[in-house]
Order: C-alpha cells, then sequence, then structure tokens
C-alpha cells in the first residue's frame, strides 16, 4: 500500500488560494518591497538573470511537444530479505529499509570491478541518523558503482530488511519527448522531470490510476536537505532518477519526495509532479504541492535537496549559489522573509511549530540533514537569499 505523504490527506484535492496563519519575526520589508512574482512570472522562460518583463507569459512548453531524448530505462529487483544477492546487472544503488537501532547495520560490494570504479570491498557502516534513515522509517541508499552484487550485515536479532537493487545508467536506452527550449524560473535555468528522465509511469498503479492524490497550499516554510547520498555521482540526472524510484518503491510514496534537488554544478532539478501548468513545485494559483520530506508537517513546506552528502565537506559554490537563488525566488514569490521566523500551521493536521522561515530538516525532526557543515551554512544562505530577494 503506498503512503502518499505523511500528512493526512484532506477531503479535496486542491485548496482556495488563501494566506495561511503565521507570525512572521524580523525585518521583511526589503523582501516587500521586491513585490511579490505572481505564478506567470515566476514560471517565465528565456534567458538572463531575471530580466523577463513582468507581464510575460508562461511559454513553457509542453513536454509531449518537443524532441525526444534517450535515457536508460532503470532496471530494479527486489532483494527483500537476502543478506547476500547477486543481481543480472550492475547496480548504481542498493536501497534498504533498516530497523530503528540500525547503527549495526553495514553493507559491502565484494566485487574486483566496482573496486576499480570507487567502490570499496570493505564494509561499510549504515548510520540511519546520519543519512536522514530515521525520518524516513530506516530508508537508505547506498550507491553501487555497477558493482554485480552486495553482502549485508545486520544487527543482532534482525533476521532481514526490505531491499531494492537500482540501475539507473546502463538499462535499455528509452526515447521521451522534452522540452524544445530550456527551461527557466525567472531566468534560472532547472530540467524538467522529462529533461532528467523522469518515468512518469512509476506514479501510475497497474490500471493507470495515480498511486496517490495532488494536494496543494499556501507556502509557509522551506526547507533544505542533502539527500545522503554519494559525493562522487558522474551523472546527476541518473542520481536523481535513482532517489524518485527509490522514494516510490522502497519508502512507498507517491513520488520524489523534494520539490526541488540541485547538482554539484548548480544545477536545479524539478522535483514532485504538480501538474501541466508550467510552474515548477506549484499549481496555477501559486500554491505549493504536497510532497514528502518532512514527516507530517509536508503540506505548505517546500523542500529542496542538495545532492550528496554534506555531514562533513560544504556544498561547492555552484551547489551554494544555486540554492541562494532558489530561496530567494520562492521567498519574493511567496511573500516570506528569508532571515524571518514563522508558526508552521499543518493546513491539514492543525499542528504547529516554531521555526525558521528557511530551515532544515533537523529542525523539524531527529536527522543530520542537511549535514553538519551545510546545516552551519543556512544562516549565510538567509543573509544572501534576503538581499537577493529586496533586489
Amino acid at each position: 500500500m503506498r503512503t502518499p505523504h505523511t500528512d493526512p490527506i484532506p477531503p479535496t484535492h486542491r485548496q482556495p488560494s488563501r494566506l495561511p496563519r503565521r507570525a512572521v519575526i524580523g525585518a521583511a520589508s526589503g523582501v516587500a518591497a521586491a513585490g511579490v512574482l505572481t505564478p506567470a512570472v515566476f514560471a517565465v522562460t528565456g534567458s538572463g538573470d531575471d530580466d523577463a518583463p513582468n507581464d510575460a507569459p508562461n511559454d513553457a512548453p509542453a513536454d509531449d511537444t518537443g524532441p525526444t531524448e534517450r535515457f536508460a530505462t532503470t532496471r530494479t529487483e527486489d532483494t527483500s530479505g537476502a543478506t547476500e544477492a547477486a543481481v543480472g546487472f550492475p547496480l548504481s544503488y542498493v536501497g534498504l529499509r533498516l530497523p530503528a537501532d540500525g547503527s549495526e547495520a553495514a553493507i559491502r560490494f565484494p566485487d574486483a570491478d566496482a573496486e576499480a570504479a570507487g567502490a570499496t570491498t570493505d564494509w561499510q557502516p549504515l548510520n540511519p541518523a546520519a543519512d536522514c534513515g530515521r525520518a524516513n522509517e530506516g530508508a537508505t541508499l547506498v550507491a553501487a558503482h555497477g558493482a554485480s552484487r552486495f553482502e549485508l550485515r545486520l544487527p543482532d536479532g534482525v533476521q532481514d530488511a526490505p531491499g531494492l537493487a537500482v540501475d539507473t545508467e546502463r538499462g535499455t536506452p528509452r526515447s521521451q519527448r522534452v522540452p524544445d527550449s530550456p527551461q527557466r524560473m525567472r531566468g534560472t535555468r532547472y530540467l524538467s522531470r522529462a529533461e532528467w528522465g523522469a518515468d512518469e509511469s512509476l506514479r501510475f498503479d497497474e490500471n493507470g490510476e495515480p498511486i496517490g492524490p495532488l494536494t496543494y497550499y499556501p507556502v509557509q516554510a522551506i526547507t533544505v536537505h542533502h539527500t545522503a547520498t554519494t559525493n562522487e555521482y558522474t551523472d546527476a540526472a541518473a542520481e536523481v532518477r535513482a532517489i524518485y524510484t527509490f522514494h516510490i518503491q522502497t519508502n512507498g510514496w507517491t513520488d520524489i519526495g523534494y520539490h526541488f534537488l540541485i547538482d554539484r554544478e548548480g544545477l536545479i532539478y524539478e522535483g514532485h509532479y504538480t501538474g501541466d501548468d508550467g510552474i515548477p513545485a506549484h499549481d496555477a494559483e501559486g500554491n505549493a504541492v504536497t510532497a514528502s520530506h518532512v514527516g507530517g508537517m509536508n503540506s505548505g513546506n517546500v523542500g529542496i535537496a542538495l545532492l550528496g552528502t554534506l555531514v562533513d565537506q560544504p556544498p561547492t559554490d555552484a551547489a551554494r549559489d544555486s540554492l541562494v537563488t532558489l530561496v530567494a525566488l520562492l521567498s519574493r514569490f511567496h511573500g516570506l522573509d528569508p532571515q524571518g521566523q514563522t508558526r508552521f500551521v499543518n493546513p491539514v493536521s492543525g499542528a504547529e511549530r516554531d521555526v525558521s522561515v528557511v530551515s532544515g530538516h533537523q529542525d523539524w525532526m531527529e536527522t543530520e540533514c542537511p549535514g553538519a557543515v551545510m546545516y552551519a551554512e543556512l544562516d549565510a544562505v538567509r543573509a544572501a537569499a534576503a538581499r537577493a530577494a529586496a533586489r
């Protein structure tokens, strides 16, 4: 059974466009003075750095009208219950769901070819707290670097763990329609779902029905994550496809859990599907689609994830700059103060939490996400985003 979101699902899928109750502390005058963007202006395509006219329409082409591009078909194999498994294809990742106290778990890839490609044959400890696994019900995604088999060591008393072998890089090529021009938000380039190769069939059940509804709410907060995956990826789009597959097939979610992702080159990726209106992460009224990135506090909360693990190392300058740009753009669009505080009110459950408008995952629940080094940089990100939003 799928878990659409950790927030309860309301009886209606599309909520009215209204501002939620929030208490913003701090000076928001700079953001207010710059003006709030309309949905059409937010989604405008074109070149330049935010130089599109304010009355520009959303001219993003539909994904089924452009040229075709070829992507590797994602291959998966259920390895649940196995502590040693060999699969019939080179592995990009192994997804696992570990027990709550999984700190003694470890994995290794006893494969010489994988070692040559950058993996290790040594046991790698699996710590759910370090990689958001505890927040994601024990789920963790481990890079396999093309290995063909793996061995899993579980804590005493644990017999097995749900698992998924994933290859997003070497499968049979498939063709997919992509936009015929670069996609931009106020001059900021991003890759649409079609451009990073999202297999939209994953969002549907065997009867062709969506595995979960789309719900939309006004934005109250922005939450920063890291994906807790390898920093040594060679194909960022394939990395995003692996996370997408893992979130649906192992976590049991209805889509990728984030609204946006950012790679080390600073390229932004559209995350959770939101409809055909051409506005990433939002509906035509400017409300954000409910994703699955902060348990119990997802509705009205935009999640941005940086690819990689940022526990001991900082994001690249390019990734940090794109994070600042995206936070500034979203803040201006929704009339938020990036340096402010807010009382977040879940519009579905009524649960409340006092947080920074721009927060880290660990501000919401027990996790190390977005990594100690990235978390320490959030004040600088907030300040830079506030300056950019006020321009």
